[in-house]
């Protein structure tokens, strides 16, 4: 197993790939199907937004078994998330955890509009994802163009989503004070197809 920064070193350099479209598919042979049956052994989990214009795979040129992906609308914690995160870091040993968000997240803009009308119709389902992501954005800043704000609020969201995970479970207490498990932040731009990786 590489270490979580070879992982995110790896990260990179798949998406500078992807960015100047020299692409691969990766190891998706026939031979590399056959050889995961045996087990997986994944470098990094993403956790990553469900949006259609965002998979990990792709824009980090990675192939069958590099990444262990969880997509949930908002890149948001929650209990399934997070049991889905300890599993892959205690059963495979994955040391990288990289949050993912993107620009213009649907999620986001569908809580900053809740924000401004609380009256307006959501679904309890869709409420429920609203109402993980409101605590990172609501004091995001009112006077901001409406582009603005929803580039604050998306990183917000990420660094409050990083948050979350560091302390929402103590078995990846135990794995960071270990030293076996990195978390990082990152941001997608849908306009660049770069990926930038956020300090936290």
């Amino acid at each position: 197993m590489i270490t979580a920064k070879q992982g995110l070193d790896r990260l990179k350099a798949g998406n500078t790939s992807f960015v100047a479209e020299r692409r691969s598919v990766g190891k998706a042979s026939i031979e590399r199907r056959l050889e995961l049956v045996a087990g997986q052994f994944p470098f990094a989990i993403i956790l990553g937004c469900s949006d259609s214009r965002v998979p990990a795979e792709i824009i980090f040129n990675q192939g069958l078994g590099d990444l262990f992906v969880i997509r949930v609308a908002g890149n948001i914690v929650a209990p399934s998330q997070i049991g889905s995160i300890e599993y892959a870091a205690e059963m495979f040993g994955t040391p990288l955890v990289v949050v993912m968000g993107h620009s213009n997240c649907g999620a986001v803009e569908a809580t900053l509009q809740a924000l401004d009308n609380p009256s307006s119709e959501r679904s309890d389902n869709l409420k429920s994802i609203v109402e993980r992501i409101r605590p990172a954005v609501i004091d995001c800043d009112h006077s901001l163009a409406p582009d603005a704000r929803l580039d604050e609020a998306v990183r917000a969201n990420i660094l409050a989503s990083v948050q979350n995970l560091k302390q929402g479970s103590d078995i990846i207490k135990q794995l960071l004070a270990d030293g076996r498990l990195t978390i990082v932040g990152a941001e997608y731009s849908l306009e660049t197809g770069c990926v930038s990786f956020i300090d936290v």
